[in-house]
């Protein structure tokens, strides 16, 4: 079963654009160089059709200064708001490519990305905002179909064995997970395909071919084989190693990622002393980055090959104060408010449809000084901010975190305290 946080970085993997570098704009120091004012944008010929990059047309410094005000707008009741904290350079920033594969008219296979509200695939070759070399990988794969006969799924006749490829490549590292999905586990010539590929491109680490047989808006299946490597890859961030699997949730831009961490962490102010619960913490990365500067960090997360991926972390970074349970948070964090356990600071990032009543209700009866929310849906986090003040928890301010250029998102950190 795929878990909110997968369901989250569903949701955050908008279909953005993909251009030729020949379209590549200039940015330095996060202004848009290239055209005045007013122009429509024409470095991406598939635009119109994809929908993922709302803010296409706008140059970068204006997008910062719309999503202030949205922010501004939206959390004006409970908190002021900081200037938010943007890209040097807003290009090619994700380290997850997520690609569609079918076929035209005469049978030749494209991939891409859905048009905006259909199934229909819009064929790309490159996109502005995600990693190079992942594109790349891409269109060797779909170069490649052919000479071994290898179809891609027709979602109509349920015929085809290639459904989507998914390419995630560590920021630091350089390591590379190629991903194939198939409709039917039945992958014929596999291990000559996956040696071809690497002999094209010898920097993937791991290849993954994972199996989704089912009539499904879901990419990822339930079982995966591991056709080349050791089946994950691992990343720095904030000095820490971690391991990341094919379905673990890891943030899709590391450098804003970085900054976004760092300021939830300074926000929680803590000194050494506090006890921490990280609640949809993933693969551990925010409590195992605090934990150098807590007692003792409680990480409960529901996907488990998360948790695993989480206890893990933990141990190739020799971190001993720190703990990941497989759990619903709000559930877990009831069963520790009625054994009369006590935090002093939690730090929750939710997916996009934000926390429940549950949650936020287990939060108030454990009582912890502060409570850190991340958020990459501020309607919802004003929702839940609602619901906090109720129980007895002041907003005081809030950070905005530019992690996803060019797109109507946003995250934004925001610091809460127990009053009295």
């Amino acid at each position: 079963m795929i878990d909110n946080r997968l369901k989250k970085e569903r949701f955050r993997d908008n279909r953005e654009v993909r251009k030729s570098e020949s379209g590549k704009r200039e940015v330095q120091n996060g202004k848009d160089r290239s055209r005045e004012p007013g122009k429509r944008s024409s470095q991406c010929p598939v635009s119109h059709k994809c929908g993922g990059c709302q803010l296409l047309d706008m140059p970068y410094e204006k997008q910062l200064g719309q999503k202030q005000k949205q922010l501004e707008k939206l959390l004006k009741p409970f908190c002021s708001v900081a200037p938010i904290i943007g890209m040097e350079n807003p290009y090619h920033y994700r380290n997850k490519v997520h690609a569609v594969f079918d076929h035209d008219r005469k049978g030749n296979p494209i991939s891409g990305v859905y048009e905006a509200n259909s199934h229909r695939v819009v064929p790309v070759e490159s996109c502005l905002i995600e990693d190079q070399k992942a594109d790349e990988i891409i269109g060797t794969i779909r170069g490649m179909l052919k000479s071994f006969k290898i179809r891609t799924y027709d979602e109509d006749t349920g015929y085809g064995l290639l459904r989507h490829v998914l390419i995630r490549r560590g920021y630091v590292t350089g390591e590379i997970m190629v991903v194939l999905v198939t409709a039917s586990p039945v992958f014929p010539s596999k291990n000559n395909f996956v040696k071809a590929l690497r002999e094209k491109h010898s920097e993937i680490t791991t290849v993954i071919q994972n199996v989704n047989g089912r009539v499904t808006s879901m990419v990822l299946g339930d079982k995966e084989h591991v056709l080349y490597g050791k089946g994950y890859i691992e990343d720095i961030l904030c000095g820490f190693r971690f391991r990341i699997s094919s379905r673990s949730f890891y943030q899709v831009n590391p450098v804003q990622t970085e900054v976004l961490y760092k300021k939830a962490i300074e926000a929680a102010g803590l000194t050494g002393k506090e006890r921490v619960i990280d609640a949809y913490c993933g693969i551990g990365t925010i409590g195992i980055v605090a934990s150098k500067q807590a007692k003792e960090v409680i990480g409960v997360e529901l996907n488990r090959e998360a948790v695993r991926d989480a206890v893990e972390n933990a141990r190739i970074n020799g971190i001993k104060n720190a703990r990941f349970f497989c759990n619903d948070a709000g559930k877990f964090m009831v069963n520790m408010a009625e054994n009369g356990e006590h935090v002093d600071v939690v730090f929750m990032d939710p997916p996009r449809s934000g926390s429940t009543e549950e949650f936020i209700d287990s939060v108030a009866r454990m009582r912890p000084e502060r409570v850190v929310y991340v958020s990459c849906g501020p309607e919802t986090l004003a929702r839940d901010l609602g619901d906090f003040r109720k129980k007895g928890y002041e907003a005081k301010k809030g950070w905005g975190v530019d992690l996803f250029p060019w797109t109507g998102h946003s995250e934004v950190v925001v610091l809460l305290q127990r009053k009295g």
